[in-house]
C-alpha cells in the first residue's frame, strides 16, 4: 500500500489503460501536431493538462455532487461541450475538404496553418473543461482507490491525480512525435492529408453527438 492508497499497482495499470483510450483530447493533440507542428502540439497538450488538473481539483472539492444534484447545470455544460466538439469537427472537415481539392504538393510553409484566435492551448483547455462526464468519471474512478479513513486524503488524491497526469503527458508526447512524423509523410500528398483531416473532423462531430445524447 502506498500512503493511504490500498492498491496503487492496480490503479497504475487501470490509469494507463484509460489514458490509452482514444478520446477528443488526444485526437485534438495529434491533429494539431500533424497539421501545425510540434509547438502547437505541445500547446494543445498543455491545455489538456491544465484542463484535466482543474477538473480533478473540482472533483476533490465536490463539484461532482453539484452536477449530480442539478440536472439543469449538468445539461447546460453538456450541451456546451457537445456544441464545442461539433464546432471543432466542422472546422476540421472544412479544412480537409479544402486540402483535398488542391492537387499541388504542399510547401513547408503551407503545411502549417496560420495562428487562430486563442490558439491551440485555449482550444484544448476549453475542450477539456466542457466535459461534465470527466468530473463524474474522476470521482467514480478515484474513490475506488482511496480509503475513507485515511489521515491524509488530500495527499492520497494528489498521488493518484499526479500519476494519471504523468501517464497522460507521456502518451500525448508520443502522439505529438507520431503526429509530426505523419505530417512530414503527408506534406506532399494533399488529398491523403485532407482526407485524414476530414475523417478526424467527422469523429469530433461524432463525439459531440455522443456527449449530447449522454445522460447523467
Amino acid at each position: 500500500m502506498l500512503l493511504g492508497i490500498p492498491d496503487y499497482g492496480t490503479f497504475f495499470v487501470a490509469a494507463l489503460l484509460i489514458v490509452l483510450l482514444p478520446g477528443p483530447n488526444s485526437m485534438f493533440v495529434v491533429s494539431e501536431a500533424a497539421r501545425n507542428g510540434v509547438r502547437r502540439g505541445w500547446a494543445a497538450a498543455l491545455g489538456v493538462f491544465v484542463g484535466d488538473s482543474v477538473l480533478m481539483g473540482l472533483t476533490f472539492l465536490g463539484a461532482a455532487s453539484l452536477l449530480q444534484g442539478n440536472p439543469v447545470v449538468f445539461s447546460v455544460v453538456k450541451y456546451l461541450g457537445a456544441a464545442y466538439l461539433a464546432w471543432i469537427g466542422f472546422r476540421l472537415v472544412r479544412a480537409g475538404i479544402a486540402a483535398f481539392g488542391q492537387q499541388q504538393p504542399a510547401t513547408a510553409e503551407e503545411t502549417v496553418a496560420p495562428p487562430r484566435r486563442g490558439g491551440s492551448f485555449l482550444t484544448a483547455l476549453v475542450l477539456s473543461l466542457l466535459n461534465p462526464k470527466a468530473i463524474l468519471f474522476f470521482v467514480a474512478f478515484f474513490v475506488q482507490f482511496l480509503r475513507p479513513d485515511s489521515a491524509r486524503p488530500l495527499l492520497d488524491f494528489l498521488v493518484l491525480a499526479t500519476t494519471m497526469q504523468v501517464l497522460s503527458m507521456i502518451y500525448l508526447g508520443l502522439l505529438i512525435v507520431g503526429g509530426t512524423a505523419l505530417a512530414r509523410g503527408f506534406s506532399r500528398h494533399r488529398r491523403t492529408s485532407g482526407g485524414l483531416t476530414g475523417l478526424v473532423g467527422t469523429v469530433f462531430v461524432g463525439f459531440g453527438v455522443k456527449l449530447a445524447a449522454a445522460s447523467l
